[in-house]
């Protein structure tokens, strides 16, 4: 344990005091009292409520959690700040009482946070009946020694956001994102770790393989030379020929032992008892098992590191055709100014193995480990060649981008909102679906498509009265609430606010009933327009094929309800241990089918610095959540899939947009398959059909 840590006992919360402060030598401060009815002002409740217990014998704090957006215990700085520049991260323990899992969260904040800016942020889910230990590595960008990853060597996951300044913390908080219920957690200590180590200042250099591998470690299946990249092929190769395909199973994956159903020759929905189901075009009930990008582009920057990689290969080289460029990043390439030149490992590594004709070995053996491994579908962001060449079923998307007006006060992780009541709104929609659905629109195998993805459906109630006076979207709310109120000034009363007049009404910060009744309302209203447009384009293009949604991470039960109301199929990416009882219900109540547009599990026993957003213990323990994760969606009336994310694994040093370099591949950058992972998934894929039959 880090001699400087923040305590948490009955009756004080110690923290970190910076350098500077009197209580240095000691390495505690106390910063909130628990005596009494009242916290001290250090800290903030939001929604939750919080009494000291005692847990094994140790002081703890059991928190309760409303059923909030964003219910959350808020720890400020004394005036001068922390200063945690000594320090690589922050550490919080927490153990979940409960029966159910639980998504919680750790922010730590420079002045000016909101959430994305000026704050670092990491999220894990709490399993029932577990302690779990939210570890938090600080992003400080371009001032530390090694940038542009979300994990870092040795030190392990950097919060998302933006980079800090350390001698200026201002404040931290614990938090759960929108749960859907009241829960309760304990905190069992929180501390500061990796003195010394900021920025992976201890990793010597270079620490990247030619292959793109972790230089300063071994592990099982490592690839040392190409010698063992031809090995790998040739044994593969023979292994696959000895795969045959399931007797029970139709050309398209379906179960030829179920009901046989009307035929239409295309992918459709329909529920059999209690249970809902893909139909394939043969008739036959289909649960839909994919993969995500298939592709082979994933880069990661080089420029401003070159000392960080073994043996990059010349431009003028054969494999000088895998530096690219880019530009245009989300985060995490702020020390380049968001551009530069790239390198993408694992298409060099596919030609050190399949040679001059790559792709299209690639292509083959990648088809035939889907089909051996029990996958029946080709997933989100996979290369299109690979979706129609390869003769599997598959699922298309596109995103509603162009001219659209962004809704001003809405800004979300990945992007703000686009205001659907821009007179513009119609004609993009149709230019960003006609391309693709009138390519795809009479290929029986394609299952249906995708619209955008993780859209920020949390900021519209607050959001759009945020937006200017001549935000369309604005506009409309305002006409809405003025039908329902007399004045202005009934309005105030109602909710509690106090606008002056119309264009400076702002939702309340804490929104009561009258208020969160209304912009439910108006959310409800707004996310109808959205499927409704794209679903009547979409179906004008390609009548045939399935609408499946906007893939939902934030999900607020307005949007949800609308999209019930108007797709064919409601798509949520759930980063969950499994699929449990309290997600059941709610999927059950939609009487929609329900797919999993994402989840992944991930460890870093095999030389990879971040586990992703399923972190694991090791390989073993990643194939058993890999296992439990299927069955839980089987088991689960109302779903109809799964896809798993992604193909490869990202980068070590980072994908070029975001940094991201989790291990989340069934296969990793020397395209050498987890051999633990693949056992697990072929022996989940093989029993689907009789335990949903069951």
């Amino acid at each position: 344990m880090p001699k400087l840590a923040v305590m948490i006992c009955c009756l004080a919360l110690c923290c970190s005091p910076g350098k500077n402060a009197s209580a240095a030598d000691a390495g505690e401060l106390d910063v909130a009292s628990l005596s009494g009815p009242a916290l001290s002002p250090a800290v903030t409740r939001n929604s939750v409520d919080i009494q000291p217990v005692i847990d094994n014998g140790s002081p703890c704090w059991e928190v309760h959690f409303g059923k909030v957006d964003y219910p959350n215990v808020f720890f400020n700085a004394p005036p001068e700040g922390w200063d945690w520049s000594d320090y690589s991260g922050l550490q919080i323990e927490l153990f979940n009482p409960e029966e159910a899992p639980i998504r919680a969260a750790v922010r730590v904040d420079n002045h000016g946070a909101d959430g994305i800016n000026n704050c670092n942020t990491v999220t894990d889910t709490t399993l029932p009946g577990q302690t779990t230990t939210l570890q938090m590595t600080f992003n400080t960008g371009a001032s530390q020694k090694l940038w542009g990853m979300r994990g870092l060597p040795e030190i392990g996951p950097v919060g998302n956001g933006t980079p800090l300044d350390l001698t200026k913390i201002v404040a931290f908080q614990i938090f759960l994102p929108f749960p859907d219920q009241p829960h309760r957690l304990l905190i069992k200590r929180i501390s500061l770790f990796g003195k010394g180590k900021q920025g992976g200042a201890d990793v010597a250099l270079p620490f990247v393989d030619p292959f793109g591998q972790y230089k300063h470690a071994d592990w099982p299946l490592k690839i040392h030379n190409e010698s063992e990249l031809a090995l790998r092929r040739e044994t593969e190769a023979a292994s696959l020929k000895q795969f045959t395909p399931s007797a029970e199973l139709d050309a398209y994956g379906g179960w030829l032992k179920g009901p046989a159903l009307q035929a239409t020759g295309w992918f459709r929905t329909e529920k059999v008892g209690d249970n809902w189901w893909l139909v394939t075009p043969d008739g036959h009930l289909f649960l839909s098992i994919g993969m995500d990008c298939i592709n082979t582009s994933d880069q990661t920057f080089v420029s401003g590191r070159e000392s960080w990689f073994e043996g990059l290969p010349k431009l003028s080289d054969p494999l000088g055709i895998f530096f690219g460029h880019a530009e245009g990043t989300h985060s995490m390439a702020e020390a380049i100014g968001g551009k530069g030149r790239t390198f993408n490992f694992y298409g060099a590594n596919l030609v050190r193995k399949y040679g001059s004709d790559w792709k299209t070995a690639w292509r083959k053996t990648t088809r035939e480990r889907l089909w051996s491994w029990g996958f029946n579908t080709i997933g989100n962001w996979s290369e299109q060649e690979v979706c129609i060449q390869e003769n599997l079923p598959f699922v298309a998307s596109f995103s509603i981008r162009s001219h659209v007006r962004d809704i001003e006060g809405a800004k979300g992780y990945w992007g703000p909102m686009k205001d659907v009541y821009d007179p513009h709104f119609i004609d993009v929609v149709d230019e960003s679906i006609a391309p693709l659905a009138d390519k795809l629109s009479g290929n029986p195998r394609c299952i249906g498509y995708f619209s955008d993805n993780e859209l920020s459906w949390e900021t519209i109630r607050s959001g759009i009265l945020a937006s200017p006076p001549d935000q369309p979207a604005r506009k409309v709310l305002i006409q809405k609430l003025q039908a329902s109120y007399s004045s202005l000034d009934q309005l105030n009363k109602t909710w509690g606010t106090q606008a002056a007049d119309w264009d400076s009404l702002r939702a309340p910060e804490v929104l009561n009933a009258s208020a969160t009744k209304d912009l439910d309302a108006f959310a409800y209203d707004f996310s109808k327009v959205y499927f409704q447009t794209i679903r009547d384009i979409l179906k004008n293009h390609a009548p045939n094929q399935l609408y499946l949604g906007c893939r939902f991470s934030s999900a607020p039960e307005p949007s949800v309800r609308a999209c019930a109301d108007v797709a064919d199929v409601v798509s949520f990416n759930y980063y969950l241990p499994y699929i449990g009882k309290d997600v059941c219900e709610r999927a059950a109540g939609l009487n929609k089918p329900v797919i999993i547009g994402e989840f992944h599990f991930g460890a870093t026993d095999r030389g990879m610095f971040h586990p992703g957003l399923g972190p694991c213990a090791d390989q073993a323990s990643r194939a058993k959540a890999y296992a439990d994760y299927v069955r839980s969606v089987v088991e689960c009336p109302a779903m109809v899939g799964c896809h798993w994310f992604q193909y490869v694994d990202e980068p070590i040093t980072g994908r070029w947009f975001d940094g991201e370099n989790y291990n989340i591949g069934f296969v990793d950058v020397s395209d050498t398959p987890y051999p633990e992972l693949v056992e697990a998934a072929r022996k989940i894929h093989g029993e689907i059909y009789k335990i949903r039959g069951d």
